[in-house]
């Protein structure tokens, strides 16, 4: 069922930001919340740990040439390169860039978030990406969502993005924030208030006279990180702080003044004063447990790593050097240092920086995402890791029994000198030290050739796919039968993310374009036999989830390995939203349940459905049997799925339907 067009009596009341960017680029639907809409995008984001994945639908769609105004391919996650395998992705991924027409950010270059806000984000465009970080551009003024890589791909080939109209939540910042805390601090109170589902179905737009000390790399920091809240995503005014920020990099002509229209109203209403904060942290294994790092002070830490997209900024480096000038991290320290961009490493030897960080037992990794993605800087079980990083999901780290901690650069700077966690504004007493306020470069450094642009249109069709022999073909899916009777091989509990769904480090992402390989590490760390025993379940099967089920990653690669090994459907409490849609574009049914059906669907036993396809488009209710050890239990599950979406899932997906729709 197509979307009805846009209201165009809509929108005559004062805006918000975010309403403003959504009824500019509004194709379809109406923006009243919970309903689907169309909105659509004017760049894409796409990096190497899902990007292969995106190439290859491109690739099963018969794309000729992307449509957008800027569509982007980094490659920052998958680095290390102990054999053939990612190298060989990383040559696909730009063969495909020069095929299909993106622009091309090769290993080392930098982290693609910040990459992007320096090079190509603008004030009012619209952004998919997939990684789920991609809300960071927010920062901009843009709208900036993180979706599964066939969204991606789908809006490469000039389709709409269709997402539930979100709530706007408003959180209004109101004075400074105080020495020793940063914008770190600010989504770690927001995590503090609200935990890892307290954004869902929202867009956090952030406003309020406190923006005026925060600076554009500030609010990347807390724009980042509103995808551990699970908003849909979050923005800020493009004001006079992101002109500035333009105008550094030589792009002030790109700026346009974006801000909520005088009266604007919100659906929910947030207020922090940002001289209130303290020094907070995420202790493990989430970043919705946060507290202040003065109850936490005295535990012993074995690593601190700085650098991610969670903290990109030359500050966030400088602040961490400029505190350690002079002074050693504690001898039971390994101090890793991550570089965002060649462009932020090379402000940093400018500045000294870098000098005082290799002096103070600082060890320099190259520019990428690594020890966030588990790729590298692996630490030692049983030992703390503090890193300035935005997710310390379990075994994400690349150690399964890992203990990660989220804070922010100055708190980790404090307990690197001191090898115990350490609240930053007890160095004052103890060393005599002031917080540091590093002064920024008026120039920073700006390198457009570290970006490979498109090749023209007729250069482009002559290029050839290089194929690595890891890299395989999409699978192709059948469509959802009208019944199924299928085992139920595992149950989970809430907030399970894709991280334990499919994991990643060193281990597993080198096979991330290989679906068959890549499918024998599902749940391998909550149950390693289940990859076994769904191969063995003839007619496929199901998996039960609690609360706020796939939260995380954006990676289709937790759908589509489970779906290649069988997976039917999915029976869970709540979902997050981008696998929720993951789920939906690759057939799989994903329905809801209550308390009482979900301790009746316990692993071991049986799901009955009966005219899925009728139930499906009837409404939003599906009977079901589900058969135990006690007998059988007559219940009722719901879904969420639009009429579009019901279509997609009968089909076998997004793409098994466009390609019975063509012929």
């Amino acid at each position: 069922m197509p979307l009805s067009a846009p209201d165009p009596s809509a929108g005559s009341a004062p805006r918000t930001v975010a309403q403003k960017l959504l009824a500019d680029h509004l194709v379809g639907g109406r923006m009243e919340p919970g309903e689907e809409i169309a909105v659509g995008i004017d760049q894409t984001l796409t990096q190497d740990a899902t990007g292969t994945l995106v190439m290859l639908e491109l690739e099963a769609l018969g794309l000729d040439r992307v449509r957008t105004e800027h569509s982007v391919q980094y490659v920052d996650h998958n680095l290390l390169q102990t054999d053939e395998k990612n190298p060989e992705d990383h040559l696909f991924l730009q063969s495909a860039a020069r095929r299909y027409g993106l622009w091309f950010s090769a290993a080392g270059n930098g982290v693609s978030h910040p990459v992007h806000q320096a090079h190509f984000g603008r004030p009012g465009a619209t952004m998919v990406g997939s990684d789920s970080h991609t809300c960071a551009a927010g920062a901009m003024g843009m709208l900036a969502i993180g979706v599964g890589g066939l969204e991606v791909a789908m809006a490469m080939a000039g389709d709409p993005l269709y997402v539930s109209m979100p709530e706007i939540w408003g959180v209004e910042l109101t004075g400074e924030l105080p020495a020793w805390t940063s914008a770190k601090d600010v989504i770690l109170e927001m995590l503090r208030r609200h935990g890892v589902k307290g954004g869902s179905g929202r867009i956090i737009e952030y406003h309020g006279e406190g923006l005026r000390s925060l600076t554009a790399m500030d609010r990347h920091v807390i724009a980042n990180m509103g995808a551990e809240l699970g908003a849909t995503t979050s923005v800020f005014p493009a004001d006079d702080e992101v002109r500035r920020f333009l105008a550094e990099r030589g792009r002030e002509d790109q700026f346009t003044l974006l801000v909520a229209d005088d009266g604007a109203s919100y659906d929910v209403t947030e207020h922090i004063d940002l001289s209130s904060l303290e020094p907070l942290i995420a202790a493990p294994s989430s970043p919705g447990n946060v507290t202040p790092v003065r109850e936490v002070a005295g535990e012993e830490v074995h690593q601190v790593v700085v650098g991610s997209s969670a903290n990109p900024g030359l500050r966030d480096f400088a602040v961490v050097a400029e505190i350690l000038h002079g002074r050693h991290v504690d001898q039971r320290i390994s101090l890793d240092i991550n570089p965002t961009s060649r462009e932020i490493l090379a402000d940093m030897v400018r500045g000294g920086w870098l000098t005082d960080l290799i002096s103070s037992g600082g060890r320099i990794h190259q520019s990428g995402c690594m020890g966030c993605i588990g790729m590298g800087q692996a630490p030692a079980v049983g030992r703390n890791s503090l890193r300035t990083m935005p997710r310390n999901f379990p075994g994400r780290s690349g150690t399964d029994e890992d203990s990660v901690w989220l804070c922010s650069p100055e708190t980790a700077a404090a307990s690197a000198l001191t090898g115990r966690i350490t609240d930053p504004r007890t160095l004052e007493d103890q060393l005599g030290l002031s917080c540091p306020v590093p002064r920024m470069p008026e120039d920073p450094k700006v390198d457009p050739d570290m970006l490979i642009a498109p090749l023209p249109v007729e250069e482009a069709r002559e290029v050839e796919l290089v194929k690595g022999s890891n890299i395989s073909t999409l699978p192709e899916f059948d469509p959802l039968p009208d019944a199924l009777d299928v085992p139920v091989l595992l149950t989970v509990g809430d907030d399970v993310s894709t991280d334990e769904i499919m994991p990643a480090g060193s281990r597993v992402l080198p096979y991330r374009s290989n679906i068959p390989k890549i499918s024998e590490f599902v749940y391998i760390q909550v149950d390693d036999t289940y990859p076994d025993r769904a191969w063995a379940a003839e007619g496929g099967h199901a998996i039960v989830g609690g609360e706020n089920y796939g939260q995380g990653s954006s990676r289709e690669h937790a759908v589509i390995a489970p779906r290649h090994l069988g997976l039917r459907v999915v029976v869970a409490k709540s979902f997050a939203r981008i696998h929720w849609q993951n789920l939906a574009n690759f057939g799989v049914l994903a329905l809801e349940c209550d308390d009482a059906a979900y301790r009746a669907a316990a692993q071991g036993g049986r799901l009955r459905l009966r005219g899925i396809h009728d139930a499906l488009r009837a409404g939003t209710e599906v009977p079901a049997t589900v058969v135990g050890d006690d007998g059988e239990h007559q219940v009722t599950l719901h879904h969420r799925l639009s009429a579009r979406q019901v279509e997609m899932v009968l089909a076998g997906g997004r793409i098994a339907q466009r390609a019975a729709a063509e012929g």
